[in-house]
């Protein structure tokens, strides 16, 4: 496995208060595997993301990659956020060289690795556009391109369409969906959306409310490109959305909103719509 966490705990603390987002989470990711993190608002999914990274430590058990234990951020693992983080005072070609300039990466083999990227995300002809001339759609894809130039093992991402319109999103899936195919890297991808995890995913993981551990995993083997609409497909939403209901339902009640919600309402609003935010 190239991904394992061990019964992985986490706690912050703040203000002599000690909140636990994690307790004892056990997942593996095969390389080159696309594994979708889905759960309600809360629940530790970025914090995952995080402790993978290398950007936090777990309070108890164990983060490893490639067999190591993470002890940090490391050029094998890259992080693509939901919002894009471009230098506004840099081209897009000079954004994606970024990283490597930083890794001491030479004036030519940056500049033919940015390239290299920029046609993968169809933005060859944007290189020497500036963030602000770009749609969010693409600042997202020039963000794709400047992580994937650093030729990390693993690419980690964290909600990264979540602030696009549903058809920029969809456009996105599929040049992600390319993306992955062509350079078979190892994705982890946190959304709330129900919808984007199935098509995208090979293994999707239902994360429960805080402290958060995973529920259940669902593998989902039907051929890409995948349809929305696919009736399959639709089956393994329902399925995902069940297993979500009763963690929304404690998010619920835990925040002290039944006063705002219908009963009836608490645990099924999602089923209304696919792809609305757990």
């Amino acid at each position: 496995m190239l991904v394992e966490l061990e019964r992985v705990s986490k706690r912050f603390s703040h203000n002599g208060a000690s909140t636990e987002v994690l307790r004892e989470v056990s997942f593996s990711v095969e390389e080159g595997e696309f594994v979708c993190l889905v759960g309600p608002s809360g629940c530790g999914k970025s914090t995952l993301i995080s402790l993978i990274a290398g950007l936090e430590s777990p309070s108890a058990g164990r983060v490893t990659v490639a067999g190591r234990e993470v002890r940090g951020p490391g050029p094998d693992r890259v992080v693509v956020f939901q919002e894009s983080a471009l230098f506004p005072w840099l081209t897009v070609r000079k954004n994606v060289e970024f990283g490597l300039k930083m890794a001491g990466i030479s004036p030519a083999s940056r500049q033919r690795r940015a390239a290299e990227y920029l046609r993968l995300v169809h933005l060859s002809r944007f290189a020497d556009a500036y963030p602000h001339q770009l749609s969010g759609g693409m600042k997202q894809r020039v963000a794709i391109a400047r992580a994937l130039a650093m030729d990390p093992k693993i690419l980690l991402m964290d909600e990264p369409f979540g602030a696009l319109d549903a058809q920029t999103r969809r456009l996105l899936h599929e040049e992600l969906m390319g993306i992955w195919q062509k350079t078979g890297k190892t994705i982890l991808f946190v959304t709330h959306n129900v919808r984007e995890a199935t098509v995208l995913g090979d293994t999707v993981l239902v994360v429960s409310a805080r402290p958060g551990t995973i529920k259940k995993g669902f593998k989902i083997k039907l051929p890409r490109p995948r349809r929305e609409s696919d009736p399959h497909l639709i089956v393994i939403q329902q399925r995902i959305l069940l297993s979500l209901q009763e963690e929304i339902a404690k998010v619920v009640k835990d925040e002290g909103l039944e006063h705002l919600i219908p009963k009836t309402a608490a645990v099924a609003g999602a089923d209304r719509d696919l792809g609305s935010s757990l």
